[in-house]
């Protein structure tokens, strides 16, 4: 009985234990399909708010804003459209590339950046050997920084809202030559960026799009490309702004594949060769006739396009920007961001845009790299549009600028320094218009009595009429209906300053017969270095990137020692040091304010002080207080230049300072080190920097880091200028 009782438990058990998984199973089998429906009805109900969106947009723009839609460009990638809510698929060439917002705006833009590390990896703190060993800190700012990064990744493709008048019929904007907007404003979460502005990019032009940080100038760029902002169907469109993410391919390969008819057309090339190579093992309905006739056709378009001269046009572009053929034949993975973005620039210049967007395309470029570039955009004969804060690069390249000011875009002919000539005079007019309307106003009201207001309102409508005249018929790219009372220019400036250093006897720095090489590195290194550095020293150190400059700029410092040899410096000797990796330097979790604090505690300045000083070097009232992981690079800059300030140092070590600053920054910059007692080193690929920096030939001289070892050229900067123009001139002309 007692056995018959078990099995029946046991029996009891196993049936239950079968519902139980069939139960289990069916919940699974249930919550897909769940799933799907809740995904369709999701889907279901954003396609009814895109078309009431849509219907709601049709209405607004009745009187005939121009729609885009992406254009299948002949041999570059296809044009990009507006970006729908969902993230659109990218095309061949840009599905490498990622696309936040760039370092050089303001916080409408940048609302994250972090270092390279930190990009490369997700947040997995605490849970491999690596993320073990960090400190609390650097653990909270890999956090921080992540999220930030993420968030703006997220929140960028949504939060412009654009308007503006287009081009009118379809059929116009797809065979229209140039992009021609009207009364186009741009806000990003309420802020204003531009109002009422206009924009003409006429075929064949190069336009340089100049103004100070944070003002919108990636932002346009950006729109244009996604066509948010109109651009003709037939016109491609590419931005260049982000690096290439690294693979399998070499450096070679992933120019050449940038082509994507090229690709095709050299898949389906061997596709049919193989099939008519198959005698006999074709399938039953293969037309040999027909696959003949195809293959014929590809060489012909392969020829069209010069395909038997990809490969040497795509390595003379590499060279251009520094690739030796070792490098070339490297795989992408093994190269760093700087390195990686020039090859997205090669890739770029390769494949030739209709419209092309380069946004501060010398950043990861040395010296001889920039000329080069120069050199070559100087035979461009496509459209282009770049933003770049070097005003030598902008003087040989471009044929217009475009000005962004006052949420305007003001456009004129000629180059960089004829747009200084004429941008000068124009703020004289306005000045001058607003003195002459100040007088006016104040004579009417001084007067008194029923007639002062309606007098003061009579000369405000004149002078209104008299502005929208002007703006009616000048080149300036501004909306007559924009048009206002004149108002005094307001000019962006900054001022930077380095206190004066208290004396110290001579040598403050020295490297006697040096010898540098890294572990492991055997491939690289810098032998027989003799240098000294004293009080007014004025030294340009130039090269190519990865020759060793830093390195030697790590020597001076004290933060490498030589293998052989001897590194001496006065002990009371300060160093204000500027790093283009200067974001290791900073605290993420504070902000500008209690980080400069913090560091200089004996600085016997409040708060406010602090504020003044950051102020001073341009870093806006508003980002005093936000934490360091939300400034852009820029941002971060000036809080690097205001730290080296703080410090008194008697000489200043420049890791190519420029790369985050506008031009009114520079020109700043410039004027500092000028009237700076103490001694500068630089390592810079800007030419105006440079030029400044040596235009004392006496106690100035140029040292050039190459091939392991450092010579002192045997004349001035501009000497040195002048000799790899030459060369670069020389090389393309041969092409």
């Amino acid at each position: 009985m007692a056995v018959e009782e078990e099995k029946k438990k046991k029996k009891d058990k196993e049936e239950g234990k079968e519902k139980k998984e069939k139960k289990d199973k069916e919940g699974k089998e249930d919550k897909p399909k769940k799933d799907k429906s809740d995904k369709e009805k999701k889907e279901k109900s954003e396609k009814s708010g895109d078309k009431e969106k849509k219907e709601k947009k049709e209405k607004k723009d009745k009187d005939g804003p121009s729609t885009s839609k992406p254009a299948p460009a002949p041999r570059g990638p296809p044009a990009r459209g507006a970006p729908p809510p969902s993230k659109s698929k990218s095309n061949d060439y840009l599905a490498g590339i990622d696309l936040p917002s760039s370092e050089e705006e303001d916080d409408f833009e940048e609302r994250g950046h972090v270092d390279e590390e930190a990009t490369k990896a997700p947040i997995m703190v605490g849970t491999s050997r690596d993320n073990k060993k960090l400190a609390d800190k650097e653990r909270k700012a890999l956090e921080a920084a992540v999220r930030a990064k993420e968030d703006a990744l997220r929140e960028d493709e949504n939060v412009f809202d654009v308007s503006y008048e287009g081009m009118g019929s379809e059929d116009v904007a797809a065979t229209a030559t140039d992009v021609k907007v009207q009364n186009l404003t741009v806000r990003a979460k309420g802020k204003l960026l531009l109002e009422h502005a206009s924009l003409t990019i006429a075929a064949g032009r190069r336009y340089g799009l100049v103004g100070p940080n944070g003002r919108g100038k990636s932002t346009l760029l950006r729109l244009m490309a996604r066509r948010q902002i109109p651009v003709p169907l037939n016109i491609d469109v590419l931005l260049v702004e982000q690096e290439i993410v690294g693979d399998d391919r070499t450096a070679l390969q992933a120019v050449v594949e940038a082509d994507v008819e090229l690709m095709a057309l050299r898949a389906e090339e061997k596709e049919l060769m193989e099939q008519l190579q198959e005698e006999g093992k074709q399938p039953a309905d293969f037309d040999h006739d027909h696959a003949q006739d195809r293959l014929n056709e590809i060489y012909e378009r392969m020829a069209q396009i010069g395909a038997s001269s990809a490969e040497s046009r795509a390595s003379k572009i590499l060279h251009g920007l520094g690739f030796t053929d070792a490098m070339q034949r490297r795989t992408t993975t093994s190269f760093s961001g700087g390195w990686r973005m020039r090859i997205s620039l090669a890739r770029a210049l390769y494949i030739q845009p209709t419209l092309l967007l380069l946004d501060e395309p010398t950043n990861h470029l040395d010296l001889r790299a920039v000329l080069w570039l120069e050199e070559y955009l100087m035979r461009w004969k496509k459209t282009l549009i770049v933003v770049s804060h070097d005003r030598e690069f902008l003087n040989s390249v471009t044929t217009d600028i475009i000005h962004l000011h006052d949420n305007m875009l003001h456009q004129y002919r000629g180059n960089f320094a004829q747009f200084e000539e004429m941008y000068e005079q124009k703020r004289r007019e306005v000045n001058k218009a607003y003195e002459k309307y100040e007088k006016q106003i104040k004579a009417a009201k001084s007067g008194g009595g029923k007639d002062a207001k309606a007098k003061a309102e009579k000369i405000t409508t004149n002078a209104t009429k008299t502005q929208a005249k002007k703006r009616g018929g000048a080149d300036d790219g501004a909306s007559s209906s924009a048009a206002k009372a004149p108002e005094r220019w307001s000019d962006y400036t900054v001022e930077f300053h380095f206190p004066e250093p208290t004396e110290l006897p001579p040598p403050l720095m020295q490297l006697i017969d040096v010898d540098f090489k890294y572990p492991g590195r055997d491939d690289f290194g810098l032998k027989d270095v003799n240098l000294g550095v004293d009080m007014g020293s004025r030294i340009a150190i130039v090269g190519p990137n990865g020759a060793g400059k830093t390195t030697l700029m790590n020597l001076l410092s004290g933060d490498i020692d030589p293998v052989t040899g001897e590194s001496r410096r006065s002990h009371k000797l300060r160093i204000g040091r500027y790093a283009q990796h200067f974001v290791d330097a900073l605290s993420f979790d504070e902000n500008p304010v209690e980080y400069l604090m913090n560091k200089f505690p004996t600085a016997g300045l409040k708060p406010e002080g602090m504020r003044a000083m950051l102020g001073r070097f341009g870093l806006s009232g508003q980002h005093h207080l936000t934490p360091i992981c939300k400034l852009s690079g820029g941002q971060k800059a000036r809080v690097v230049f205001t730290s080296i300030a703080l410090s008194n140092p008697h000489i200043l070590l420049l890791d190519e300072p420029t790369n985050h600053l506008d031009m009114q920054s520079i020109d700043a910059l410039c004027d500092a080190l000028g009237e700076f007692e103490g001694g500068v080193i630089v390592i810079s690929h800007d030419a105006q920097l440079l030029q400044k920096l040596c235009e004392d030939e006496e106690r100035s001289q140029v040292l050039v880091v190459e091939d392991g070892k450092i010579r002192q050229y045997p004349g001035d900067f501009e000497d040195y200028r002048a000799e790899l123009i030459r060369e670069i001139t020389a090389e393309l002309d041969e092409d």
